[in-house]
């Protein structure tokens, strides 16, 4: 477990007040069990990441302040890209203080549901803390880590695979807070991500009702009907390569000849377009160099056969058990040091016996009751 950051003096209140967000739910022991008994699989066999660039790793230009790592998000695909890039660091840095922790959009966490496979506090107990002002301005007076956040927001998920590869309007306060606080932008960009979920659409009268009930958008294609037949779509991912590229280190605070408190909203959206333009054209010249091949076909067979001792585990239609029997023994039954035997026979089986629940995802069309019963419980819909 991570220790919070002691409060700094000289703080505005409501930043002091909203230092809890530091640790109210991150849980790092959580983190190691999930990359160990899951994410390690998934990644080493379905999702195949590499970081390019990543070696010689960003260093922080102020050290009481953390770096503000941005990438492009991944269109119209539930967010597996961020989860293994922060997997793949994670296992990757010697320390810690260099792993970026995310702001991530609060209608992931709004309801079970958008947590993977209904794992109760899945986002925040990995580090997630809701992309709001306050959380954003508080964050930057956090010393354990870094940040990590996704600029172009819910839009940048929801815009369509016409739209794949083309960063939408970037969030201002990224430039607002790397000029406040003179830290710099590290940039990096996820290539393949637009083919977790290919050839699906955005449309905005759509995504309007969807946020209703808490879904941040419906991705209109070929998966939406097996979505309705089979619920463990919902959560699918293609086995797109995933390459994340580093950038090249942004300083905001250079960008500009005006003092922070000079400078004026539209400013700010000039140097947010800036940025944009700036990474924009970093990753198309990833996407040239990384992104011809998305799925890479062979390597994904070799490494189907390389490690089929764990089959069915590193298949997506096998996710909802494995998931579900993770939370069932890390948070309904509190085991900590423990390794699920993904290797025996029969234990596919067993999972389903101990976790029945499992059984709604493959239950065409009534499955979806049970799962929003369970996915809304407490939530403001439900009430």
């Amino acid at each position: 477990m991570t220790h919070p950051t002691p409060a700094l003096s000289g703080l505005p209140p409501a930043i002091a007040a909203n230092q809890h967000i530091y640790s109210d739910y991150f849980d790092e022991q959580f983190v190691e069990t999930l990359d160990r008994n899951i994410l390690q699989l998934l990644d080493r066999v379905w999702f195949r990441s590499e970081l390019v660039g990543f070696d010689d790793y960003p260093q922080r230009n102020r050290p009481d302040r953390p770096l503000i790592f941005a990438s492009n998000h991944s269109g119209m695909a539930f967010p597996w890209d961020a989860m293994v890039a922060l997997a793949h660091l994670w296992r990757r840095l010697p320390d810690l203080r260099d792993l970026p922790r995310p702001l991530s959009a609060p209608l992931l966490s709004q309801s079970r549901l958008m947590n993977p496979f209904m794992v109760e506090n899945f986002w925040k107990r990995c580090g997630c803390v809701d992309a709001t002002t306050l959380n954003f301005e508080t964050m930057m007076y956090y010393n354990d880590h870094n940040l990590m956040l996704y600029p172009e927001g819910v839009p940048g998920i929801g815009k369509g695979f016409n739209n794949k590869y083309q960063l939408q309007r970037l969030a201002t306060s990224t430039v607002r807070l790397g000029i406040a606080h003179r830290t710099d932008i590290i940039p990096f960009y996820t290539i393949n991500g637009e083919y977790l979920n290919p050839h699906t659409y955005s449309w905005e009268w759509v995504n309007r009702l969807s946020k209703k009930i808490g879904i941040p958008f419906i991705p209109v294609g070929p998966v939406l009907l097996l979505v309705l037949l089979q619920p463990w779509f919902f959560y699918m991912a293609f086995p797109a390569k995933l390459t994340f590229v580093l950038g090249s280190r942004v300083k905001p605070y250079e960008l500009t000849d005006k003092n922070p408190d000079e400078l004026t909203r539209d400013d700010y959206r000039d140097l947010s377009e800036k940025l944009r333009t700036h990474m924009q054209g970093e990753m198309d010249a990833a996407v040239a160099k990384h992104g011809q091949h998305p799925y890479q076909w062979g390597e994904l067979w070799q490494r189907i056969k390389a490690n089929w001792r764990y089959f069915p585990f590193f298949l997506p239609w096998a996710w909802p058990a494995l998931f579900q029997e993770f939370e069932r023994q890390y948070i309904k039954a509190g085991r900590r040091d423990f390794d699920l035997d993904l290797r025996a026979p029969g234990s596919y089986w067993r999972m389903l016996w101990r976790n029945p629940f499992t059984l709604t995802f493959f239950i065409p069309l009534l499955g979806w009751i049970p799962i929003a019963i369970r996915g809304y419980r407490n939530h403001r819909i439900e009430n």
